[in-house]
């Protein structure tokens, strides 16, 4: 192991790796050495109801092993406790331990648009409680089903993938199911937290700021590469920043050998940045979680440059 791979060795699962922050961390894991599982629903020959073809599993593995590291994809239905508890065992077979694991299965945006801004009676009950499906009881069983295998040597990190920190959650989060979505991994990391300290392992709940996913670079009609083009709209979107960034975020806590001294706290990707000296794919360090309090919400006059 070198300073290059300090993860050499280390066995991760990123439950929820089809794309976005899911994507990023696996490939930085990689990049770090880990050998990374890389699960979702949608394959080469499967696309699950988020309904993109674009980004699979099978290419997340791959740019996790062109990063350095070790990719096997799985496809994995994450709410069907059989199928997780299949692919724990097959971990569990292959490598004898798990000491990773990262819970970013999301895929709820195409029913965020359908709930923005709507009242919890007038949002359609089904789509709420997918909504809670997907972003908290996947969570729940992959926990479940993983942790038996993680805590058997200690040392392992948990890292829940969400929106906002506990701070920044203190607002209403747009709509009931999704502010229950997005709070509950903030309670889950704290809870997991007081449930491993006694076996050595860690749990934290990460955040991105303005996250560039592919979803949202198509939302505004844009690539990566001109991606500031889409300011004109969204002049927030100025402060935005690359998957890489909590990619970079994740990798940093997964190789700090005092990551348990943020145990069962909430953490953002500028706040990490900040710490482990890590900057987003473009060389600067957006602190959008920082703009928001102070500039769109606070009225504090100043550009998302100040916070770049």
């Amino acid at each position: 192991m070198t300073t290059e791979t300090p993860l050499q060795g280390k066995i991760a699962l990123v439950a929820g790796a089809t794309r976005g922050a899911g994507r990023a961390i696996a490939v930085q894991l990689g990049a770090a050495g880990a050998t990374v599982y890389a699960t979702g629903r949608t394959t080469r020959e499967r696309v699950s109801e988020v309904g993109r073809t674009t980004e699979t599993i099978e290419e997340t593995a791959e740019l996790v092993t062109a990063a350095g590291g070790r990719g096997i994809a799985v496809p994995t239905d994450h709410l069907d406790p059989a199928a997780v508890r299949a692919l724990v065992a097959r971990i569990d077979e292959e490598q004898g331990g798990l000491d990773i694991l990262v819970n970013d299965v999301w895929g709820g945006e195409h029913l965020v648009l359908a709930l923005w801004d709507a009242k919890m009676w007038d949002t359609d009950l089904d789509h709420g409680l997918r909504m809670l499906e997907l972003g908290v009881r996947s969570h729940i069983i992959t926990s479940s089903c993983a942790l038996p295998l993680m805590v058997r040597r200690p040392g392992g990190l948990v890292v829940e993938v969400t929106d906002g920190t506990a701070e920044t959650n203190r607002r209403y989060r747009e709509n009931f199911y999704y502010d229950l979505t997005k709070n509950a991994p903030i309670r889950m990391a704290f809870a997991l937290g007081e449930d491993l300290k006694s076996t050595g392992c860690t749990a934290v709940c990460v955040t991105p700021g303005f996250l560039r996913s592919e979803q949202m670079l198509d939302t505004f009609g844009v690539r990566e590469d001109n991606w500031r083009d889409a300011i004109a709209e969204q002049p927030h979107f100025a402060i935005a920043e690359s998957p890489v960034y909590l990619g970079r975020a994740v990798a940093a806590l997964a190789a700090d050998p005092d990551r348990a001294r943020w145990n069962g706290r909430s953490l953002s990707s500028g706040q990490l940045a900040k710490e482990y000296g890590f900057t987003d794919a473009d060389g600067s360090r957006p602190d959008a979680l920082a703009y928001f309090e102070d500039v769109v919400f606070g009225g504090k006059e100043a550009s998302a440059d100040d916070y770049r």
